[in-house]
């Protein structure tokens, strides 16, 4: 069964940066489509993106296109997420999500992710 453990979040002034990290084991994400959600307090969970790890496509949310990247790096099993030009509703509760069930293409439906990490805060400051 795959863990999945986030880190890299933190607190940052509005127009900053972070890179959220999501380490995978006891699973080669060699293959699957991995995601990226978030929660703010009192809002539903969003998308924000995803990618094949067996073929680097990626998708974005509207409101995180053009800023956020996601990546991949199979040889430490591990999905990254670079955060640029971070806005204050960037603020959240960032999780790393893997479906090792669906083949691509990857889509933000959270009902496919089986497997979830624990959160990483990220705090954005105007």
């Amino acid at each position: 069964q795959v863990q999945l453990v986030e880190s890299g979040g933190g607190s940052v002034q509005a127009g900053g940066s972070l890179r959220l990290s999501c380490a995978a084991s006891r699973y080669s994400l060699s293959s699957n489509c991995m995601a990226w959600f978030r929660q703010a307090p009192g809002k539903e969970r969003e998308g924000v993106s995803t990618i094949y790890t067996g073929g680097g496509s990626t998708y974005y949310a509207y409101s995180v296109k053009g800023r956020f990247t996601i990546s991949q790096d199979n040889a430490k099993n591990t999905v990254y997420l670079q955060m640029n030009s971070l806005k204050p509703e960037d603020s959240g509760m960032y999780y790393c999500a893997a479906d090792l069930n669906t083949g691509p293409p990857c889509t933000l439906v959270s009902g496919r992710f089986g497997y979830w990490g624990q959160g990483t805060q990220v705090t954005v400051s105007s």
